[in-house]
């Protein structure tokens, strides 16, 4: 099969299309024949082999990024969960690990991870779900707010920031979110109850609406100690990126992996209908062929996309593959 990756860790330029071996479904798996995945920015830290995600990598290539794929089944393993089925189209969260991450012509993934794909959405729409959603359940979940509690979300114009906002709303939760003038009326449409401008002084705006901090932040921008000010005295600070230290320590700094709760199908088979009752927007900015996977990641690193790019797998003239059934 072809896929996307890199033979050693590297930048943009190191994506190439690689020729592997179709990997077989095992106990408990279903293999997915890929038509979109989402590019998001752990791919980019799988791709550069990041101090955070090398441990979790074998020590040599290749590596293929990913953990957003939409695609049909194409083979069931042993065992696997009775919901799935040959010829379904399908959602998984995939956990990349070597060669097997989402930017292939195939991917393996437990069956626990996958889930029926939206209806009514596209399947390049349905790339960009379950690992942003799920890491966003999992942020409010650390953060422990009950309903009516006030909650500052960062990034807030961004795919995972929405989501944070968007689910947070549904837990009838406060909501203030960051934004640049811009963004305002967007974060807005996402359900924001209150907007502050980005910037270093967003602590001091967040006291002036709320002179005793808020109980709780999720830091979808990666803003660490910055953000500190504007929590209340044991407020909670969810951080997608963990840090050893913190500049107070009345703040109780909660790191979120989305990896841990790639199993949860229960929780996936949610999200999935949110999405398609709308509660979930879907944000696709750009669909891109596979094979430009290399300008995906430079457009990411750049910034400002307020949607998913998708790398879209038809281009790469995959060979046909057997269905196969238990």
């Amino acid at each position: 099969m072809k896929a996307i990756g890199v033979r050693s860790f590297g930048g943009p330029e190191a994506l190439e299309v690689l020729a592997l071996p179709a990997p077989d479904a095992g106990a408990g798996e279903v293999r997915i024949r890929v038509l979109a995945a989402a590019v998001n920015p752990t791919d980019t830290l799988v791709r550069s082999g990041a101090p955070q995600v090398r441990p979790f990598q074998p020590p040599k290539g290749p590596y293929v990024p990913g953990m957003d794929a939409a695609g049909v089944i194409d083979q069931v393993g042993p065992g696997a969960d009775g919901r799935l089925a040959v010829g379904q189209s399908v959602v998984a969260l995939v956990t990349p690990y070597g060669t097997n991450g989402a930017y292939a012509g195939q991917v393996v993934v437990p069956a626990e991870s996958v889930v029926a794909a939206p209806v009514r959405v596209s399947i390049f729409a349905a790339s960009t779900l379950l690992m942003n959603a799920m890491t966003a359940r999992a942020a409010l979940e650390a953060a422990q707010l009950s309903s009516g509690d006030t909650l500052l979300v960062t990034g807030a114009a961004g795919t995972l920031g929405g989501y944070v906002i968007q689910l947070a709303k549904q837990d009838g939760l406060y909501v203030i979110a960051d934004a640049k003038p811009s963004d305002m009326a967007l974060v807005e449409s996402l359900g924001a109850d209150r907007i502050v401008e980005r910037g270093d002084e967003l602590g001091v705006r967040v006291r002036q609406l709320v002179p005793q901090g808020v109980p709780g932040v999720v830091d979808g921008a990666l803003l660490h100690d910055k953000v500190i000010p504007a929590l209340a005295a044991r407020g909670r600070l969810v951080t997608l990126r963990a840090r050893a230290e913190s500049a107070s320590q009345k703040v109780d700094v909660r790191p979120v992996r989305v990896g841990d709760s790639a199993r949860r199908t229960t929780e996936l088979e949610n999200l999935v209908r949110l999405a398609e009752s709308g509660v979930i927007t879907l944000r696709v900015a750009q669909v891109l062929p596979a094979s430009r996977a290399g300008e995906a990641h430079r457009r990411l690193k750049v910034g400002g996309l307020r949607g998913r790019l998708v790398l879209d797998f038809s281009d790469l003239d995959q060979d046909p593959v057997p269905l196969c059934t238990r």
